[in-house]
């Protein structure tokens, strides 16, 4: 037989709160990262559980941002599918800013000065004239050096987000093959927040709140009226 619903009036207005609260955050960060390069949106929902109070859950929005043109060599974006990999101190992780550049080492590296990696590591270019093919092939003056790993995750993997652009790769991840991937160079991924839908969540969130403020206020004050006047001798 199920159990019996242990929730009560209080216990989910104050739920809903919280759910409110936390998501106001998420749409908050949203907000602030529309101009970040290859950020993606993360949207709160809630998950019932076992005793009826809902518990408040974040996802990824992984849809594609609009491509720019910067006309910069090592700036690269992905068409589609896919994540470059770079090497962090937390170990490897999987990035959509593709705005590059190389360190005093000439390394390749991304905006935190994680080295990007190829096929067979980090990459470190000589000078020359930098060419970088659909499938990640890195030519200087004409000569192949190393080719940029790609990679993807399994339709409807939840990826975590880490420090803004970055995400923490899952079981699922796997390699892009060279014939499905499409990189372009000279391009940059735009956040795929839309601000004006962010701002019209957050107005709407606030003025959830305050009815679930509200309703937490007429409960607290009908509980005392039971304890304070129904309890009171005649």
């Amino acid at each position: 037989m199920p159990r019996p619903v242990q929730t009560n009036g209080m216990s989910a207005a104050a739920a809903s709160l919280q759910m409110l609260e936390r998501r106001q955050q998420v749409l908050a960060n949203n907000l602030a990262n529309a101009s970040t390069k290859g950020f993606k949106a993360e949207t709160v929902f809630a998950r019932m559980m076992g005793d009826a109070l809902a518990t408040t859950d974040t996802t990824v929005d992984l849809s594609a941002g609009t491509l720019t043109e910067t006309h910069n060599t090592l700036d690269l974006a992905v068409e589609g599918d896919g994540f470059f990999v770079t090497q962090t101190p937390q170990g490897e992780r999987f990035v959509r800013n593709g705005a590059f550049r190389l360190d005093p080492d000439r390394r390749l590296v991304d905006e935190r000065g994680n080295p990007v990696l190829g096929e067979n590591g980090p990459i470190t270019l000589p000078q020359g004239t930098i060419e970088i093919g659909a499938t990640g092939e890195i030519k200087v003056n004409g000569r192949p050096f190393q080719t940029l790993r790609l990679e993807r995750v399994a339709p409807g993997a939840d990826l975590q987000h880490e420090g803004g652009t970055q995400f923490v790769p899952d079981a699922s991840r796997s390699t892009v093959p060279l014939n499905e991937r499409r990189i372009r160079q000279g391009f940059l991924e735009e956040s795929n927040v839309n601000p004006m839908t962010a701002m019209t969540d957050m107005l709407a969130v606030l003025h959830r709140y305050g009815a679930a403020q509200k309703t937490l206020s007429t409960l607290d004050a009908a509980r005392g009226v039971a304890v304070t006047d129904l309890a009171r001798p005649v």
